[in-house]
């Protein structure tokens, strides 16, 4: 019997690394090749390539919907990546070699399987024409919380090397060689912009959950760090697992409780929650 994808949805900095490794914990084939954030390499390059077809991004992901919306443009997208990267050895990168020899295709895994990737959030119907049985777990985490982590992550990762810096120093080197890609994520920048793309990302994961029904089930990250054997209980019992109490204690045990409404312990997140109070409401917080 060949397994459906379980596919792991959400907005980033919202606890999909620590779901998809959690899920991995219990036995589910997660891929391969994964990046630092636990994403599958194959399955994160499909959906970053979809978005560039729309000049989209992960931080700009609604003009995705324009190739939703167009049928025989999303056919084409569709199965492209059927015949020319999910049934070629491409797939090896999620399959690793063993699985690829064994497999050939994700199609036919007859094990438990799936991939983590927030911006699945948005290519997520061209998923379902591809495999009209999966299955989606959306998980979400409070809005402020979201939002400062962004912003964090951003300006952390735009601090410049030592190799930017020199080039920096030395015009000379921009005529020889403009620079390309971003000084920082601007529109993550700022508590306002992130809260934003936290609530496209929700309400976008929201219409799968409730077109799915019971092939969808959506988690709350706080609960899950108060309770985080009960969550995976639930967890393993959506996948169709049959997981031990002990395995699921071990897997429980990795889970970092002080995470859970960081926000509070700042001022200036703080005054921003008392400002955006609907906003975090609509969502349920």
């Amino acid at each position: 019997m060949n397994f459906a994808p379980i596919i792991v949805i959400g907005m980033h900095r919202s606890g999909t690394t620590m779901l998809s490794q959690q899920m991995e914990g219990l036995g589910i084939f997660m891929g391969k090749r994964k990046e630092m954030n636990h994403e599958s390499t194959l399955f994160l390059g499909i959906d970053n390539w979809i978005a560039s077809q729309c000049g989209a991004s992960w931080e700009n992901p609604q003009p995705i919907h324009y190739l939703i919306e167009n049928r025989e443009l999303r056919a084409r997208v569709a199965d492209y990546i059927d015949r020319y990267l999910l049934r070629t050895p491409r797939a090896m990168e999620y399959l690793g070699l063993g699985k690829y020899l064994r497999y050939r295709s994700p199609f036919e895994l007859d094990i438990p399987w799936g991939w983590k990737s927030p911006l699945s959030t948005f290519t997520f119907p061209i998923w379902l024409d591809l495999f009209p049985n999966a299955k989606v777990i959306h998980i979400y985490r409070h809005g402020v919380d979201v939002a400062n982590s962004l912003r964090s992550r951003g300006r952390r990762e735009s601090k410049p090397s030592w190799k930017q810096q020199l080039y920096y120093k030395l015009p000379i080197l921009h005529a020889l060689r403009p620079k390309t890609g971003e000084f920082v994520r601007v529109r993550c920048d700022s508590l306002d912009g992130g809260l934003s793309l936290w609530e496209e990302y929700i309400a976008e994961a929201r219409n799968h959950v409730a077109a799915l029904g019971e092939r969808s089930l959506e988690i709350k990250y706080e609960d899950v760090l108060a309770n985080p054997v009960e969550a995976l209980r639930v967890v393993s019992q959506f996948c169709g697992l049959e997981v031990s109490d002990a395995s699921i204690q071990d897997v429980a045990s990795l889970v970092r409780r002080e995470r859970a409404y960081a926000f509070q312990d700042n001022s200036e997140l703080q005054a921003f929650a008392a400002r955006v109070p609907e906003r975090l409401s609509t969502h349920g917080y």
